[in-house]
């Protein structure tokens, strides 16, 4: 179960960080995909 919030995390910032890049938010959006980063490192165990 904890695997499948991490797994919906992920893909939410990374969806939100591609619609950020492109609104031209970009500072956020990298924001948006280090906090995919460090979700998808918990989908690894």
């Amino acid at each position: 179960m904890p695997r499948i919030a991490y797994l919906i995390i992920t893909v939410a910032c990374f969806i939100t960080a591609i619609s950020l890049w492109v609104s031209g938010y970009h500072g956020y959006s990298g924001l948006m995909v280090a906090i995919g980063l460090a979700a998808s490192i918990n989908l690894k165990r």
